[in-house]
């Protein structure tokens, strides 16, 4: 029999994202006659009312962006930095080691990631602004109908929240998320149940706070969080518990347009966020798999998997030892993409060479994506996130500031030390990849320091394996950010055994999909894609 013919129309727009209630809210946007900046732009409110351990308006975010109408590309970066007056040497006598995964430093009384003082300065919502200003159709005020609706009516904590409530950090060093919601009353009130335990999957958390904070913003615009009520509450909140953001350090915040990285891969162009976002991590890799004949050896054979660790092991160590804060830090970018680089890098992997990364600088996994793509070609890819909850919801405002103190080393005279202003590397990747000048794919993704470990392999598999984007996403995935190469369940066993015969130290995960939950769209010949990881529960939604 024929096959059945579609009877879905054919996409003009389309949005994806990991939390259903976001994909609505930007779908609903982009039906109203809203662009693609407008329609992620309202995905982003709602995810920080639907996924508050992950993401919101205390936090920190990059956003890689194609306009149609001038043919460029550019980065908005709201990376937070430390505060004024914060300064390296405030936490030397409480430092006891770093985490056992690598990500973050064990301080006595844990001050850099729980309570007020583990704060950076909030800077998403004025690059979010910033972008809107130049690219969105809708007035702002448009925006906030998802997230206000889902705050003030109540959503459903879904497994991935709960996950995220629940999650075991003591082994690593750092404090468990269910201690951190007893940190505030209105944190302990809205996320917790009578007897102390976080909420659970079904049940509904109603936000009227965070609704009403969320109107103040559509009113009055960002200058509302920065220098008006808002910033004098989070203020007056950080006076009162030792913290150390300001109103000065709010009004002091400045949304930033960089240039993108932009790197060449199998004829096409990658666009990526430079730093300290996490653009560097993924070109690097692909600039030194760009020298291996990755189809001849087989998708995900032993062969393969042994060229794609390497290069994520030297990536990681050359993303340890450089990158930071181009403020603060000369990184090599020009030497770290080089053609005689890569080129090196790739002999080292023939020749055998393993390259030792003892520690990588891992990042927890709460961070959330979203990519856009609208009928007039305007494509929007951003990734955003707390670092880590910090647990303080300033008194009636509904949302929860970020905890990303965390991210430096507390010891002075390092490159990721304290100091004021500075913004930590951090492993957010929203890219776009040209054809010519033209887009065909966009993708982001959500988990910490597999971000680039997981972006990267994806885009192996469009453009060195040409498969379609869903596939691309579900294949199975491996990581190498230690000594130890982790495997996803769907690896096969005779695989992994020829790694450890080939001297691999290997750790199986045990989950059918695993490092980082990517997501994107794909737009060949104009035909919109949408991919949606199953690790998370969002979808893509397409507009006619």
């Amino acid at each position: 029999m024929p096959r059945p013919a579609r009877r879905i129309p054919t996409p003009r727009a389309m949005i994806v994202a990991p939390q259903p209630e976001a994909v609505e809210a930007g779908a609903a946007v982009l039906a109203a006659g809203g662009n693609a900046m407008d329609a992620t732009l309202a995905a982003a409110f709602t995810q920080g009312v639907v996924d508050p351990m992950m993401c919101g308006l205390g936090g920190l975010g990059v956003m890689t962006v194609h306009d149609p109408r001038t043919g460029t590309e550019t980065v908005f970066d709201g990376l937070s930095p430390c505060p004024a007056a914060a300064h390296e040497a405030m936490w030397a006598h409480l430092f006891e080691r770093e985490c056992t995964d690598g990500y973050g430093f064990v301080l006595a009384g844990a001050p850099n990631e729980v309570g007020h003082a583990a704060v950076t300065v909030p800077s998403v919502l004025r690059a979010f602004a910033d972008a809107h200003a130049a690219l969105g159709r809708l007035p702002w005020r448009d925006l906030f109908g998802g997230a206000v609706a889902c705050a003030a009516e109540g959503w459903m904590v879904r497994p991935h929240v709960h996950m995220m409530m629940t999650a075991d950090e003591r082994a690593y060093g750092r404090v468990n998320v269910a201690e951190k919601l007893t940190r505030t009353p209105d944190a302990a009130r809205l996320y917790l149940r009578p007897d102390g335990t976080p909420r659970r999957p079904g049940e509904r958390i109603v936000n009227p706070d965070l609704a009403a904070t969320l109107e103040t913003i559509a009113r009055d615009g960002a200058d509302a969080f920065y220098t008006g009520g808002i910033a004098r509450r989070i203020a007056a909140d950080m006076a009162e518990h030792g913290g150390l953001v300001t109103e000065a350090d709010l009004a002091a915040v400045r949304a930033r347009r960089v240039e993108p990285l932009r790197v060449p891969y199998r004829g096409r162009t990658l666009v990526l966020p430079p730093p300290p976002a996490g653009g560097i991590f993924v070109a690097e890799v692909l600039r030194i798999l760009e020298r291996f004949d990755l189809p001849a050896m087989g998708h995900n054979s032993p062969a393969m998997i042994t060229a794609l660790a390497e290069a994520l092991k030297i990536a990681g160590i050359d993303k340890d030892r450089h990158v930071g804060d181009p403020d603060f830090v000369a990184i090599p970018l020009d030497r770290l993409l080089s053609d005689a680089y890569a080129d090196a890098c790739a002999a080292r992997i023939r020749a055998g060479e393993r390259a030792s990364l003892a520690r990588a600088g891992n990042e927890p996994k709460g961070t959330t994506t979203i990519s856009c793509v609208d009928a007039d070609g305007l494509v929007v890819s951003v990734t955003h996130t707390l670092g880590m909850p910090s647990g303080v919801i300033p008194p009636g405002l509904g949302f929860m500031l970020n905890g990303a103190m965390n991210w430096y080393d507390p010891r002075p005279g390092r490159p990721t030390s304290i100091a004021p202003g500075k913004r930590r590397f951090s492993s957010m990747s929203p890219l776009i990849v040209l054809e010519g000048t033209t887009p065909v794919a966009t993708l982001g993704a959500p988990g910490g320091a597999w971000i680039g470990v997981a972006l990267a392999q994806v885009l192996v598999n469009l453009l060195d394996f040409g498969m379609g984007i869903q596939e691309a996403v579900m294949a199975p995935r491996i990581s190498a950010t230690s000594e130890t190469l982790d495997l996803s369940l769907r690896i096969p066993r005779a695989t992994e055994a020829a790694l450890t015969a080939d001297g691999y130290r290997v750790k199986r995960v045990p989950t059918t999909f695993a490092f980082a939950g990517v997501h994107g769209i794909a737009m060949w010949d104009g035909a919109l894609e949408g991919a949606a990881d199953p690790q998370r529960d969002g979808y893509a939604a397409g507009v006619p």
